[in-house]
């Protein structure tokens, strides 16, 4: 039986600022096919109080802290999360809420499965009367359509004008405000790593490198910072300050 735990993740100290990731099936034990996160939580307020039928998380505080109370029906136990590094993994079956959110906190929660609401639980009552123990479904079939299609894309020549900043679905909520990225849905690659820089001091750089083959989706989820890019023939810079903004 699986049950929620905390996972250390890789932390790369770096004096230009720290760099943390999670890769699916190694640090996560599951694939990757929904991400988001949650800012802007005015103070005293909560997220969450649901239940998955199928879906496992990973949460972990991008920036400031909170508690997440879990009940699998026959205890309750809180986790305070306030450290970058740090992820609580949450396998289904789980009802859970998130409380206690410091000023500027951020929650990012790595998803094994994409939104559907029928894998929801909202009642409680329900929650407690509902059987886990015959739910079994398999990524296997999505995770390969995906991985067909980002191979399709390899071995084109790109450009700085294939370069583009997009504006993200904000799901706004008067709780605190939601952003959503999917495998091959609202992304056009699978989500296979995921790492975030951190306690940047000012005035340092971070990148320098480019990518044979990886395609990446950059976010300031907190705070602001500029990127550079350039295809060896034209530069461009790009200015990211809003959490659904890439």
């Amino acid at each position: 039986m699986k049950v929620p735990m905390i996972i250390s993740l890789p932390q790369i100290i770096d004096e230009r600022g720290n760099l943390s990731f999670i890769e699916e099936n190694k640090h996560i034990p599951f694939i990757v096919q929904r991400v988001f996160w949650i800012y802007d939580v005015p103070g005293g307020e909560k997220r969450g109080e649901y239940a998955f039928k199928e879906q496992e998380q990973v949460i972990i505080a991008l920036s400031g802290s909170f508690d997440i109370v879990l009940d699998n029906g026959q205890e309750t136990k809180t986790f305070s999360l306030n450290r970058s590094y740090y992820g609580l993994y949450i396998p289904a079956g789980n009802w859970r809420h998130l409380e206690n959110f410091s000023t500027n906190a951020v929650a990012l929660i790595v998803c094994s499965t994409y939104y559907s609401e029928h894998d929801y639980i909202r009642d409680y009552k329900q929650f407690k009367n509902y059987s886990f123990s015959t739910i079994q479904k398999s990524c296997l079939i999505e995770y390969n359509l995906i991985a067909l299609n980002q191979d399709s894309q390899r071995g084109k020549e790109s450009s700085i004008n294939d370069c583009s900043l997009l504006y993200l679905d904000k799901n706004h909520r008067v709780k605190g405000n939601m952003t959503v990225l999917e495998a091959g849905r609202t992304v056009p690659f699978h989500i296979k790593r995921i790492y975030y820089l951190y306690d940047i001091p000012g005035g340092e750089e971070r990148g320098g490198h480019a990518h044979k083959a990886l395609r990446q989706w950059i976010i300031a989820v907190s705070g602001s910072f500029d990127v550079e890019l350039s295809d060896g023939n034209y530069k461009k810079t790009v200015t990211l300050n809003r959490p659904y903004q890439a």
